[in-house]
């Protein structure tokens, strides 16, 4: 099962304990074959791969851009990061110099071609443009793929 992750990057600490728990308990359903496709953002999206890795899953990672690293990962998530790449079964660059809007909607549409269901750490509100979580599950429905939403009760954005 090929499982690709969308969500919110501005999770709150305990709506990240809440998040990771609820992802957890939504890949022990799955089985032993389990790929997770993330591009690795702060939030959901690492939440969701170190969720895949604790399940004994295979991580493949999608990189939005060749400076996404330098441009865009923070200090406080630089560390996990960089563990996350290092145990990748397969990490993918998309052919994009800079990161940018045409850069994210290019590698969501690199994980959303690749995989059977997508977990979607959705609050539910409507998005601010072509490819944020909302736009991404809209797609997701539109092809007909699996879209499994988490947000627990509870959770918040920064």
């Amino acid at each position: 099962m090929r499982i690709g992750v969308t969500g919110h990057m501005n999770l709150t600490e305990s709506t990240s304990s809440l998040v990771s728990a609820a992802i957890r308990e939504h890949l022990a359903q799955v089985g032993d074959d389990l790929t997770g496709v993330s591009c690795i953002a702060r939030g959901a999206d690492s939440l969701f791969a170190d969720a895949v890795l604790a399940a004994g899953g295979a991580l493949e990672v999608v990189i939005p851009s060749r400076d996404y690293r330098q441009a865009k990962v923070k200090a406080d998530h630089a560390a996990q990061f960089d563990r996350l790449i290092g145990v990748a079964k397969l990490v993918r660059v998309m052919d994009f110099d800079h990161a940018n809007r045409g850069a994210y909607e290019a590698a969501n549409e690199a994980m959303l071609g690749s995989v059977d269901e997508i977990v979607a750490v959705w609050d539910g509100r409507p998005g601010t443009g072509a490819g944020g979580t909302a736009e991404v599950v809209a797609e997701a429905r539109t092809r007909g793929v699996k879209v499994v939403v988490i947000w627990p009760e509870g959770a918040a954005r920064e």
